[in-house]
């Protein structure tokens, strides 16, 4: 009986040990200090989307944003963690070339007054770390503007006819990136 009562607690100190490892196998990380955050633009609330824009969202925390954490003159990945994604589900034109339907990654490299735009083909990466000019499909520089301070990095688009401003905002930065479509051109297709 004895050897019994032995053999059943060996079983249940297995057992026990096996389910701690499995469950403790299923923790999940916490959440992210720069979430990720998807914005869109379609024409209206029903339309399939024109542009999709995934990004990481880091906060100020009263540091020192352009000029201090994220460096003048230096490729920045446009956000936190992964590189920022943006796909285009039509052709669209970026500065003076034309770039087609798919997803690029946006990096950009900031400076006090202008700032160079880069869609790069080179996607799936961490950061800025990889960036090589030669995966580069379109660049533009556009101007750099002030406006109230935003705690969170945002990333949003404005309207306007025929283009839409993807507008970058962080601290008291804002950054409009021209994108022009035919939109009469995509519904015509439907």
């Amino acid at each position: 009986m004895k050897t019994k009562t032995i053999f059943k607690f060996i079983i249940f100190l297995l057992v026990s040990v096996l389910l701690k490892t499995s469950l403790s196998a299923q923790n999940f990380n916490g959440v992210d200090e720069a979430p990720h955050d998807i914005s869109y633009y379609r024409e209206n609330m029903v339309a399939k989307p024109l542009v999709k824009v995934i990004y990481g969202r880091p906060k100020k925390d009263g540091q020192d944003i352009f000029g201090g954490i994220v460096e003048y003159g230096k490729v920045w990945r446009t956000g936190a963690n992964e590189a920022t994604e943006v796909k285009f589900y039509q052709d669209i034109v970026f500065g003076d070339t034309k770039v087609s339907a798919g997803t690029y990654v946006l990096l950009t490299i900031p400076g006090e007054k202008e700032w160079e735009v880069i869609l790069s083909s080179n996607v799936d990466v961490w950061g800025a770390f990889q960036y090589n000019p030669v995966f580069n499909v379109a660049s533009i520089t556009v101007p750099s503007n002030k406006a109230e301070s935003v705690e969170i990095f945002s990333i949003a688009f404005k309207e306007k006819k025929d283009k839409i401003n993807m507008v970058l905002a962080w601290d008291s930065t804002r950054v409009k990136i021209p994108i022009e479509f035919n939109i009469k051109e995509q519904y015509a297709k439907l």
